[in-house]
């Protein structure tokens, strides 16, 4: 009796185990921080767009030369700053939920490396 126990713990570990190392088979959380990444590159160049805006509006100038603003305020400096927030903002939460994903993934892959020791996967 304690033989068919063994063997249907042993068959359910393994179930467990090979359904692990599928889900695992993708880290998810290295996209995500991929992203983050990219939308934080992409945040930067939007900073530094913005900075030489307000530069080209307010900046001083070598002497001798005169400033022509022109009519109406800074239409793109605004619209630059307010793609630039979103970017840098949508960044966070990208990073943030790969932090997320990857702590999920670490506890699952520390399951999975007792799955693979007790059913003697592993040498």
């Amino acid at each position: 009796m304690s033989d068919i126990s063994s063997a249907t713990d042993r068959s359910a570990l393994r179930a467990e185990h090979d359904a692990l190392a599928s889900r695992l088979g993708t880290r998810r959380s290295v996209d995500a921080s991929r992203m983050g990444l990219l939308l934080v590159f992409a945040g930067l160049i939007g900073a530094g767009t913005c900075a030489a805006l307000a530069f080209d509006r307010w900046g001083t100038l070598p002497v001798g030369y005169v400033r022509k603003t022109p009519p109406g305020g800074p239409f793109f400096l605004y619209l630059s700053s307010v793609v630039t927030v979103a970017l840098l903002g949508c960044a966070i939460t990208a990073l943030l939920r790969a932090r997320r994903m990857s702590r999920e993934e670490r506890a699952l892959f520390d399951r999975l490396r007792w799955l693979r020791r007790a059913l003697e996967l592993e040498p």
